[in-house]
């Protein structure tokens, strides 16, 4: 199994910044891609952003220009800067990583607990 740890998550202004981190742990799996998903209250849960082990990302086109992913691959950790928040943007956020054992090929996802993030008007 992977274990995903989830922090950074609160209660901000519009217009503030908050950035979420996420680690994992599991020794007998490989990390491929990390992302980062958020689903609101009545709404289907959504890709925010992903980012693969050789840095290329994706975004959500609600995202764009306002959030950053990246990860540190040593620590197999990614993190998700955002900036510029808006009331829209609240949400449970959800760290997914995609990994494989070392002794197998296919891959699983694999989720965390969720941190909330409520952005006030």
């Amino acid at each position: 199994q992977v274990q995903l740890v989830e922090s950074g998550g609160g209660l901000v202004q519009a217009g503030g910044s908050l950035r979420l981190s996420c680690a994992a742990s599991g020794s007998i799996f490989s990390i491929n891609a990390m992302g980062w998903y958020r689903q609101a209250p009545g709404k289907q849960r959504e890709l925010v952003a992903t980012i693969t082990s050789n840095s290329s990302t994706n975004f959500a086109d609600s995202v764009k220009g306002r959030f950053t992913i990246s990860r540190d691959n040593a620590k197999n950790t990614v993190y998700l800067q955002m900036n510029n928040l808006k009331p829209e943007d609240t949400a449970v956020y959800y760290c997914k990583a995609v990994a494989a054992p070392y002794s197998g090929s296919l891959y699983y996802n694999f989720w965390g607990q969720g941190t909330q993030v409520t952005v006030s008007s």
